[in-house]
């Protein structure tokens, strides 16, 4: 089973327009196109039924106290988390691939609708839900793609991991208002194969990524 992007490489960084967040020579950031990147795959094992496409950034600060602070940065030594950016579940075993823009084109400040979604899919939330909730501009339910926004201060480049799965169901057994590690409890004994695109990104212009 093979998954590949016209978007990025693997290993190599992802673009801009991908990203929620972009550099900002005044204000270190600013918002994104945020357009989910394009995924194409093969080799998909007999038996298939779905399809299920995650995305976690697996190097977001185990501790925020630093985070996007003036004269401050984040070291490598700190412990990292990991960080769900996509969460997409029951794509048709015999879907074409996904377009760039198709899940998510722009902020959608709260965040977009869901958890249903083109092509019969459904959508999680992800862990943006989490980080803006209280802010009373962008506190909400962030359904679908949000793509790479890390502390323009970390001293890490952060690595995005999309990983496709082949599964044995046609929709998998979670419901409402899912997050990724409801998705990976669902996942288990039902994967037949899977494979992965790692995408890098960096808001620090003293790190490159």
């Amino acid at each position: 089973m093979k998954l590949s992007s016209s978007s990025f490489a693997d290993n190599k960084p992802i673009p801009a327009e991908c990203a929620f967040c972009v550099p900002d020579a005044r204000t270190h950031v600013t918002l994104g196109s945020n357009r989910n990147p394009d995924f194409s795959w093969s080799e998909l094992p007999a038996g298939t039924k779905s399809l299920a496409l995650i995305c976690h950034d697996r190097d977001v600060p185990g501790k925020a106290d630093d985070v996007n602070k003036e004269g401050r940065s984040i070291p490598a030594s700190l412990p990292r988390i990991d960080f769900f950016h996509w969460l997409l579940i029951d794509l048709a075993a015999d879907a074409a691939p996904i377009r760039k823009g198709e899940f998510s084109d722009g902020v959608t400040a709260r965040g977009k609708k869901g958890p249903d979604a083109p092509r019969g899919a459904r959508q999680g939330v992800n862990d943006y839900t989490a980080w803006f909730g209280g802010d009373k501009d962008m506190g909400g339910s962030y359904f679908g793609y949000d793509g790479p926004c890390p502390p323009w201060n970390d001293t890490v480049v952060h690595h995005y991991v999309f990983t496709l799965y082949a599964l044995d169901v046609a929709r998998l057994p979670v419901e409402g208002a899912f997050k990724g590690p409801d998705v990976l409890a669902a996942l288990r004994g039902h994967v037949l194969a899977q494979a992965s695109l790692t995408g890098t990104y960096s808001l620090n212009p003293a790190v490159k990524a």
